[in-house]
């Protein structure tokens, strides 16, 4: 029997934007997009699934952007409704969560050897390769999770599946750009931030790319077989069926139990995701970049578009799109993700950084903050250096030269270099907001400039007052080890001074 049509159930957690929380199906939550605010989910990775989710619609239903002509049209008009409503209407049968033939997004004849929790497909509480400290569910009795929550963790699984090389089917590998930082432009309302990711296709690729809806669902003969292919296009790689899934339902219409194997691998390494941006690497190519302890920030200008294309397509998308209608240009941009060793994740993570205003303007910026990055580089190269003065005199104690390793490993567990980002975070994203259409360059760079030496001399000023009540040799070393540190700050207040406006002679 059908039951839970995502069309019209309430599945997908949104807020409006007069501060309401609810959740939508998938006909009021496209229609009503301009009254919606922001979709929002406590787990990123189900946020940015369902973002792509309702892009594959959307490329689906309106048939296009097939090219920027069309991308500004619907920029300018928002979502044609009766396109909308007939897709949904057409495709009805292939959104039921359960349904004999064509339950969404999973595999009907796909009865397994095992029945496992419905855990598996929440990285949140899966106790094979991601069970988190906080995380109370028992997996040999977990309860059940409602349809809802199954259909929201079917999708982030697809999206964010990384390989683990053990199947019930055929190993395939992990999801497409599961390990990928994803970056979503956000905008005053849900439909312009949709439009926004609608990054063009060609028109020939969008007749024949097809989303996992529209396609009939592979078999088990096949899938033990080790399906492989390359995407046909944005709606087919946002839809990826990256693993074999089958709900059981109980009476009650909640899940317990479900099907979980391995799915349709990726026959491919040549593919563009919009949402994520690349770097070039000598001897591998273009890389997506992905998520380190270091934290995103430190590689924002990898966001920001230049001629190199290599950063997310969709940032460029939108700030080409609101040239013309500045007081639209999306004032943030969201960044999601995973970061894993091969099948374990060790963190997901969303943040939000401001979105400069000058991306609009002429000229690119992404110089300009690479610039900015690479002076917080070399200003912590100084403090490091002084750290590590600092560590081999203490270590020493006179002429004995400590070894090597000793000196890293204490180094590493001073405060010093932890505290010095952490304060220039903060400043960065300030700087950020200071990328304004008439501001000059020169000025902001003398303000980053200032920031960079606070950073380090807060920084080192913890560092004197915590060895400040030690021992003699804690302070004589402490002296000794300031030489680099001076001097960089000295550098920094030279460069500052020749950013200054300068006074004209009498």
């Amino acid at each position: 029997m059908s039951r839970f049509n995502l069309i019209d159930e309430k599945w997908i957690p949104v807020r409006l934007l007069n501060g309401r929380r609810d959740e939508l199906g998938i006909r009021e939550t496209l229609l009503d997009a301009k009254k919606i605010a922001a979709i929002e989910d406590p787990s990123p990775l189900v946020v940015a699934a369902l973002h792509r989710f309702l892009l594959a619609v959307l490329y689906r239903a309106l048939e296009g952007p097939t090219d920027f002509d069309q991308a500004r049209d619907l920029f300018r008009s928002g979502f044609p409704v009766a396109k909308i409503n007939a897709y949904l209407e057409k495709w009805r049968d292939r959104f039921w969560l359960f349904h004999e033939k064509y339950p969404f997004g999973q595999v009907p004849s796909f009865t397994p050897k095992i029945w496992r929790a419905w855990t598996a497909l929440a990285t949140e509480h899966n106790a094979d390769n991601a069970k988190i400290l906080f995380d109370h569910v028992v997996v040999d009795s977990p309860g059940s999770i409602s349809s809802a929550a199954a259909a929201r963790w079917i999708l982030a699984t697809q999206t964010y599946a990384v390989s683990c090389g053990k199947s019930e089917l055929a190993h395939t590998g992990t999801a497409p750009s599961a390990t990928a930082v994803m970056a979503l432009p956000l905008a005053r309302n849900l439909e312009e931030t949709l439009i926004f990711s609608l990054v063009p296709q060609n028109r020939a690729v969008i007749q024949n790319d097809l989303p996992l809806w529209e396609r009939e669902p592979e078999t088990v003969e096949d899938l033990k077989k080790g399906i492989a292919r390359p995407p046909g296009g944005l709606a087919d790689l946002f839809s990826w069926r990256t693993r074999s899934i089958r709900l059981k339902e109980e009476k009650d219409g909640h899940v317990s139990q479900l099907a979980f194997a391995s799915g349709v691998g990726i026959a491919a390494t040549d593919y563009i995701d919009p949402m994520v941006g690349y770097r070039e690497d000598v001897k591998l190519g273009r890389l997506p970049l992905q998520f380190r302890e270091r934290g995103i920030w430190r590689d924002f200008d990898s966001l920001l578009p230049d001629d190199s294309k290599l950063a997310p397509q969709v940032i460029e998308h939108a700030a080409r799109l609101a040239k013309t209608d500045r007081e639209r240009l999306p004032r943030s941009v969201m960044i999601l993700g995973q970061a894993n060793n091969k099948a374990k994740i060790e963190f997901w993570r969303m943040e939000r950084f401001t979105l400069p205003e000058a991306l609009a303007g002429n000229r690119y910026i992404r110089s300009d903050i690479r610039q900015f990055l690479m002076d917080a580089e070399g200003a912590q190269k100084a403090l490091w250096q002084a750290c590590r003065n600092f560590a081999r005199d203490l270590l020493g104690r006179g002429n004995r030269e400590p070894a090597a390793k000793d000196i890293s490993a204490f180094v590493e567990q001073m405060p010093v270099s932890p505290r010095y980002w952490s304060i220039l975070e903060t400043r960065f994203h300030e700087i950020l907001s200071e990328f304004t259409l008439d501001r000059d360059p020169e000025d902001i760079r003398g303000l980053w400039l200032k920031f960079v030496r606070h950073a380090l001399s807060e920084a080192w000023e913890h560092q004197r007052l915590s060895v400040s009540t030690g021992n003699a040799w804690a302070i004589r070393a402490l002296a000794r080890a300031e030489g680099p540190l001076s001097r960089k700050l000295h550098e920094l207040t030279n460069e500052i001074a020749k950013l200054e406006p300068q006074e004209e002679g009498v």
